[in-house]
């Protein structure tokens, strides 16, 4: 039995029905590739990478009051510099959709990812995902939701895309992955609602995505 420690939750992302995303991610995987998670809360991250995990999803911004004149974020350095050692070691992270915004672009934590967020649309729209051809790690991939949809820049010579989004509002990098020291790094941009979190087609490629970074 693998763990993976996840970190969920936020102003504008609500951690129930993320925590259900993954409970439903988890019961694709066969009886060998068994994982069971800790949901925990930042004050307990430093503790958890010393117990070195199979496997971390960030599901979470660093703002913590994002609505407010004064932002406080919860990325310190000591945390941003025990991310990054743990993954060298040879950890697995996950750092899917609110996991990849706000936090400082020269930080060792989105170095690390090789991407961060930009901007979304303020309207929600048909965001289709298809797979990058060529590309079968995590297999052939196409569906669309009603999503936020999620602008980010990438280094896409650091690293191997596997996704992208297309919507009205244009198209955008959704999916990528590498390498980092001896760990694995995957980033996942998809999904905002609670339909899309739950969205079957999501969901498998979520536990593919679980599974490569957890190994």
């Amino acid at each position: 039995m693998k763990k993976i420690v996840i970190i969920s939750g936020d102003y504008y992302h609500r951690k129930e029905w993320i925590n259900a995303s993954l409970d439903q991610a988890l019961t694709l995987l066969s009886e060998n590739e068994k994982v069971e998670y800790v949901d925990i809360h930042t004050d307990e991250l430093l503790v958890e990478l010393k117990n070195k995990p199979d496997a971390v999803i960030l599901f979470k911004e660093d703002r913590v009051n994002p609505t407010e004149e004064k932002i406080d974020t919860w990325m310190t350095e000591e945390i941003d510099e025990a991310i990054t050692a743990y993954v060298q070691q040879g950890g697995g992270w996950l750092g899917w959709h609110s996991g990849l915004a706000s936090y400082a672009i020269d930080s060792n934590y989105s170095q690390m990812l090789k991407g961060y967020f930009e901007y979304h649309p303020n309207h929600h729209s048909q965001v289709k995902y298809t797979s990058v051809r060529g590309n079968d790690v995590f297999g052939p991939v196409s569906f669309e939701i009603k999503d936020e949809h999620y602008f980010v820049k990438v280094k896409e010579e650091e690293t191997t895309i596997f996704l992208t989004s297309e919507s009205e509002d244009g198209s955008s990098t959704a999916g990528w992955f590498h390498d980092f020291g001896k760990g694995r790094v995957c980033c996942l941009t998809p999904a905002h609602n609670k339909e899309g979190l739950l969205d079957d087609s999501f969901t498998q490629l979520l536990a593919k995505t679980i599974k490569w970074v957890s190994k």
